[in-house]
């Protein structure tokens, strides 16, 4: 993309890969410190005496203030450089979910869990950010694919290893392990992530290659001051348009799947399904891989689709469609008792979630530019609505013994997001303000 001759004809490094590396171990630490309370809440709630309603609120708790401080947290990463914001917010988040390992109450295991929630509410914004700054639209999502993939490959690798710790140590352990691994990668992350006009490894024809291909990496010297006020004429904007609010509600229907993963899955093994503590790592590590090798096929597969000439909005909404339609097939655990075709029906149902995981290359495409971070912050509040509701309505539904109605629930939200992506979403293009 960089004509003959120019740039004195070098060949563009590589800079961006690296950068995606360093995007994908801070997702993999920060779904660790999103699902870790799950790995731990069997064993804990035994220890402390909770019910499964108990359990469904200190599940969730972490999603009220995560939810909450979306738009908050949107505005901060179009004011603080990623640089800044996202090891302070790491260090934070991790110190807390240290805390956890020292509380032996509901009420302080909410509390903390609320913090978490509060200090990663910025996280997924800054990613966004950092992509849409760092690729060309024509590598956007297989690099979004590639740092999701951290959600799910970091929990299927190492989650056997959590079982094994709080089998050998306690259930504080956990907390303790996955909190000192956060605090560390802060400063890593500090240390190493530059902008692209400020980075030395990146040199001036992958500059030109990124600009060219549509990424902002001029984006930081346009940056506001974190002196104005809230935006409230912009927060109107990123609440007017419908393609937003399809963008929105169906992240809601997808992330709906995934905090059935990150909090009662656990619960659903042992409990439900009678597997002890170390069937359940090994097996429930499976849906993991299944989802991680879903959503790196969605990336590849919708930028292969964009270089080959299809247009924007069908190269990246068919695999999230049908990703989402794959995902109703959790279903299928209703109707079976063996073991191994109940993990088949969740890894099945995992991978069409993984597939369906590109959807921030969609808030790339179609965010104000000037917008970027607050645009994410309402999609991730919408979406991460489903983290304070799904624990919840599946520790009502379950509190007569019977886990059926729970996976029907998930069910239905998936074909629901099917058809907000397939109807709401309309033409993929940049919304101009």
């Amino acid at each position: 993309m960089v004509s003959p001759g120019s740039e004195h004809a070098e060949r563009p490094t590589r800079a961006r890969s690296f950068v995606a590396v360093l995007l994908f171990v801070s997702v993999v630490i920060n779904y660790l410190d999103r699902a870790n309370l799950s790995v731990a809440a069997p064993q804990l709630a035994k220890d402390l005496g909770f019910d499964d309603a108990q359990k469904g609120w200190i599940l969730a708790a972490f999603g009220w203030t995560y939810a909450a401080l979306q738009v908050p947290g949107g505005w901060l990463v179009d004011r603080i450089p990623p640089r800044v914001l996202y090891p302070v917010a790491i260090a934070l988040w991790s110190l807390a979910t240290i805390g956890l390992g020292f509380v032996g109450s509901a009420a302080g295991l909410i509390g903390l869990r609320l913090l978490v929630g509060a200090l990663e509410a910025p996280s997924y914004p800054i990613n966004s950010r950092v992509v849409t700054t760092w690729f060309p639209e024509r590598e956007r999502a297989t690099a979004v694919g590639f740092y999701t993939s951290g959600q799910f490959v970091g929990l299927a690798c190492l989650s056997p290893l959590l079982y094994a710790v709080q089998n050998a140590f306690g259930w504080q352990m956990v907390f303790f392990v996955t909190g000192g691994v956060g605090v560390l990668w802060a400063a890593v992350w500090y240390a190493l992530y530059r902008e692209p006009l400020e980075s030395r490894a990146a040199n001036a024809a992958e500059i030109a290659l990124i600009r060219a291909g549509g990424g902002f990496v001029d984006l930081a010297a346009r940056q506001k001051t974190s002196a104005d006020g809230f935006p409230w004429a912009d927060l109107g904007t990123v609440l007017s348009h419908r393609k937003l609010w399809g963008l929105y509600l169906g992240q809601f229907c997808l992330t709906s799947t995934l905090w059935f993963f990150l909090t009662w899955f656990p619960t659903y093994l042992v409990g439900f399904r009678g597997m002890d503590f170390i069937k359940a790592g090994l097996l429930g590590s499976v849906p993991f891989l299944a989802a991680f090798a879903g959503v790196n096929c969605s990336g590849i597969l919708s930028d292969r689709l964009v270089r080959a000439g299809w247009s924007l909005g069908l190269a990246r909404k068919l695999p999230i469609i049908a990703g989402l339609l794959i995902s109703s097939s959790i279903i299928g655990a209703n109707y079976v008792e063996n073991p191994t075709l109940v993990i088949l029906f969740l890894s099945l149902a995992f991978f069409g979630n993984g597939l369906a995981s590109i959807t921030w290359s969609l808030v790339s495409a179609i965010a104000p530019e000037r917008l970027l971070g607050l645009t994410g912050g309402m999609f991730n509040f919408v979406g991460n609505l489903a983290s304070v509701g799904v624990p919840i309505v599946i520790g009502q539904l379950v509190k007569g013994g019977d886990f059926a109605p729970a996976i029907t629930f998930i069910a239905a939200t998936a074909l629901a997001g099917a058809i907000c992506y397939g109807l709401v979403v309309g033409k993929v293009e940049r919304i101009r303000v």
